[in-house]
């Protein structure tokens, strides 16, 4: 059983293709696992096993009358609770949303449905996804797969834990800040953060000035790529997609060819001021793999704007636009940092907004700048492993020992700058440090060209061993 849920859900479809695993063992083996780590990680808030198992019959029942089968047909997957489902417990981490039962599943739910994917669970989320540490009021926190003692990072937190686990092989996460990549760094996972309309987000309030998306969680890239050809393509309700038409991701992702007359831009800190001694010899090591596979490697120069500030304020305000009479009226209920952070947006005007807005259109176009003469840019993913478990989100962090500022603009100052941009980036593992924490290498590529950015990361993946490892907890 233990065996079944290690393989990724590329070999798994083929297995269940070929009728040498069942639908239904492979939903058994999942939900048994579940039901025996989440007192140990917390990283669901609901199960729906007879939900699931109904789905899996159903699934085994087409195998064996050898009817044409979805992409990931009999493959469980869990949802992050940010993401409706219909019919299953939608509560966005939130106390005043613990009953919420959504009519229709949101477009990415649904396609991977369509694709023969089967729900078994919602993962855990903090409150609305405010934050890159995955507590809430309603269900506590959800620990690291590789350690009790630290964060499972966020806002996706529970969807990176139960991959890394072997719970379920795939999972849907969201990226407003960088909440899938963070904690697909902190627990060794694949995390991609697609280009604006790749996969239409059909829940996002502002659909035009959109800088968050429904994505891919997974452990390994050819599985990222399998979720992405199940999820992308147009779709009516987010106009960013429209038009969009998905590329070959399958093929892409195959780890064939090499990085000969690739050009990749390169930088440790991006504006950082500090990054783990652990975190610099993982990314030199991994640049070095790069150039082993061929690809020319120049440091980048140009020096990236603060984009915390910029963030900070779009983010915000939408934030106060969403939850403020919320807070007026149930404040005392919610999580505090959420509450914190939203009181902040008061201080700002339309204007402010609109500034920021601006300064977003030049950080777009001075990436672009960048991929004229680069083909990717490389970053580590966070500047040090995964925080202590009861850090709070406004105390410092500390890196090396060293007390180095507040958590956002010195944790993960190399994701957000692509929510804004709308560039796509992927975070994968890139080794681990010394107290055996996972750490994650960040690909950023051309708009639109997710297929080049799972090239790259699956020749590079395919040159380590990382994947032969796994958490402890058997």
């Amino acid at each position: 059983m233990t065996d079944l849920t290690r393989l990724p859900a590329s070999d798994l479809r083929t297995r269940i293709t070929a009728k040498e695993i069942s639908p239904v063992e492979l939903t058994d083996a999942v939900l048994a696992r579940a039901e025996k780590l989440q007192p140990v990680l917390n990283c669901f808030v609901t199960l729906v096993p007879e939900q699931a198992r109904a789905a899996a019959r159903e699934a085994e029942a087409a195998v064996m009358k050898g009817e044409k089968l979805g992409l990931l047909h009999g493959i469980p997957f869990a949802a992050k609770d940010l993401v409706n489902t219909a019919g299953v417990r939608t509560t966005f981490g939130s106390l005043l949303h613990e009953d919420n039962v959504p009519k229709e599943d949101a477009v990415c739910a649904a396609r991977l449905k369509q694709a023969g994917a089967i729900l078994f669970g919602k993962t855990t989320t903090p409150e609305f996804g405010h934050k890159a540490l995955t507590d809430a009021p309603l269900f506590g926190r959800t620990r690291n797969a590789w350690s009790a003692e630290h964060t499972s990072g966020g806002s996706s937190g529970g969807a990176a834990v139960a991959v890394a686990a072997g719970i379920g092989p795939i999972g849907i996460a969201t990226d407003g800040g960088g909440s899938t990549r963070i904690p697909a760094a902190a627990n060794g996972m694949v995390g991609l953060k697609q280009s604006n309309g790749v996969i239409p987000h059909s829940q996002v309030a502002d659909a035009f000035g959109n800088y968050t998306y429904v994505t891919p969680m997974t452990c390994t890239v050819m599985d990222t790529a399998l979720m992405l050809q199940a999820m992308a393509g147009p779709h009516p309700s987010d106009p960013w997609s429209i038009g969009v038409a998905p590329q070959d991701y399958l093929s892409a992702a195959r780890a064939e060819g090499d990085l000969k007359g690739k050009r990749i831009l390169y930088s440790l800190t991006l504006g950082n001021t500090a990054v783990a001694k652990d975190v610099r010899a993982a990314f030199e090591q991994a640049l070095g793999r790069l150039r082993e596979l061929g690809a020319e490697l120049v440091e980048l120069t140009e020096t990236l704007p603060d984009m915390e500030p910029v963030w900070k304020v779009i983010n915000h305000t939408t934030w106060r636009a969403r939850f403020d009479e919320m807070i007026r009226r149930d404040g005392n209920r919610m999580s505090t940092s959420l509450v914190r952070q939203v009181a902040m947006a008061s201080d700002w005007s339309g204007a402010d907004y609109q500034r920021a807005m601006f300064q977003r259109s030049e950080l777009f176009r001075m990436v672009q700048r960048w991929f004229e003469m680069a083909d990717y840019l490389v970053t580590p993913t966070l500047s040090r492993t995964a925080l202590p478990i009861d850090q709070d989100l406004f105390d410092p962090i500390e890196i090396d020992g060293v007390e180095v500022g507040e958590l956002r603009r010195n944790w993960f100052p190399y994701t957000m700058p692509f929510n804004i941009t709308g560039h796509p980036a992927l975070s994968l593992c890139c080794g681990y440090d010394a107290k055996g924490l996972p750490i994650g290498l960040q690909f950023v590529g051309r708009f639109r060209d997710e297929a080049s950015v799972l090239h790259a990361a699956a020749l590079y993946e395919a040159s380590e061993r990382w994947l032969d490892r796994w958490p402890a907890l058997d």
